[in-house]
């Protein structure tokens, strides 16, 4: 039986520096009491181990999961990852642990702590990412397009093919304030990087007069005797409109 909940693992916050945690957890036979990424507040009532990124590793465990648990196990993992539930990386290897003893049913053992919690987190995640395919505004400048997001979760790789489809010959920029992480799409295929920060530009005459249009379509083709405020809220959650054109006014945004 494994030593469990004996220490905290830290790791370089990526996903497969997540995996490698996974190998650590097999290999010295021991379940962490929690996976923290760097830069995390670490409590100080347990011991601390560092793993460290070794491709190598991450390839191993890549490709028993999908070996033992499956394609559709692998690609839950993934996006599980990408959410933003505290406890994601812990609950990963918890169902990971389970996926290994039971095979590709570990999907439906929704009964499960660790798979029920998972499942709703995913969701979420992909909730988030389809507003954000309808609620994106972008701004141009200088022939680019660029937006400013805030999510939740970290939405951009799924929603990265959605824009590069629908605007496959323009240059444009996905802002993610909240992770710090820019998708850009020029030329070629999309990228997904780190950014510390991002400005948009002041908006020039022909920016301002876009998106004074655009309001005044908004505000123009609302039926005013079927307001609904709540309906609205359900559709359209307030914490969206910080970066939407139509709820902006004056020159930029609130």
């Amino acid at each position: 039986m494994p030593d469990r909940r004996t220490m905290i693992y830290t790791y370089d916050g990526s996903f497969d520096g997540l995996l490698c945690c996974v190998f650590e957890s097999y290999e010295k036979n021991e379940i962490p009491a929690d996976i923290l990424p760097g830069g995390a507040q670490i409590p100080l009532l347990l011991p601390v181990k560092a793993v460290e990124n070794d491709a190598g590793r991450a390839k191993r465990v890549l490709i028993s999961v999908k070996e033992k648990i499956g394609e559709k196990a692998l690609r839950f993992v993934r996006r599980a990852y990408l959410t933003c539930h505290p406890k994601k990386e812990v609950l990963i290897l918890e169902f990971l642990r389970l996926g290994y003893i039971k095979g590709p049913c570990v999907m439906d053992m929704l009964a499960d702590t660790a798979v029920h919690e998972l499942s709703c987190a995913v969701r979420h995640l992909e909730r988030e990412a389809a507003h954000y395919a309808g609620f994106i505004r972008f701004s141009e400048n200088a022939g680019a397009l660029s937006a400013v997001i805030e999510p939740k979760n970290i939405v951009l790789p799924l929603i990265a093919r959605h824009f590069r489809e629908r605007f496959p010959d323009e240059r444009f920029l996905i802002y993610d304030r909240t992770h710090e992480m820019a998708l850009i799409h020029e030329d070629g295929p999309v990228v997904i990087c780190g950014a510390e920060s991002f400005e948009q530009p002041e908006p020039d005459e022909q920016e301002l007069k876009f998106r004074t249009l655009w309001r005044l379509f908004y505000d123009t083709v609302e039926i005013r005797e079927r307001r609904n405020p709540r309906c609205r809220m359900n559709n359209m959650p307030k914490r969206f409109w910080r970066c939407m054109t139509e709820f902006a006014r004056g020159g930029g945004y609130f």
